[in-house]
């Protein structure tokens, strides 16, 4: 069994993508250990993101942490 993963603001900005490796977002901002993806960042929501700014909208979902297989350095990658 795998442990649960924690997010923190360390983790805002970077991609999420599904276990194939295809993108599906970006983590825009994270609040108490829970990240808010925006599926379809645009540049300046992207640059927000990578500085830290990033703030959660009407738009973005709330990442199940049980369903990230694994988090590197640049990204998030969700199980199966």
């Amino acid at each position: 069994m795998r442990d649960e993963v924690t997010l923190t603001e360390d983790d805002e900005g970077k991609n999420v993508v599904n276990a194939d490796g295809d993108p599906v977002g970006r983590v825009m901002s994270v609040e108490h250990g829970s990240a808010h993806v925006d599926p379809d960042p645009g540049l300046a929501d992207t640059i927000r993101s990578k500085l830290g700014w990033g703030d959660a909208d009407e738009d973005d979902f709330q990442l199940d942490t049980s369903s990230i297989a694994a988090v590197s350095d640049d990204e998030i990658r969700l199980s199966r």
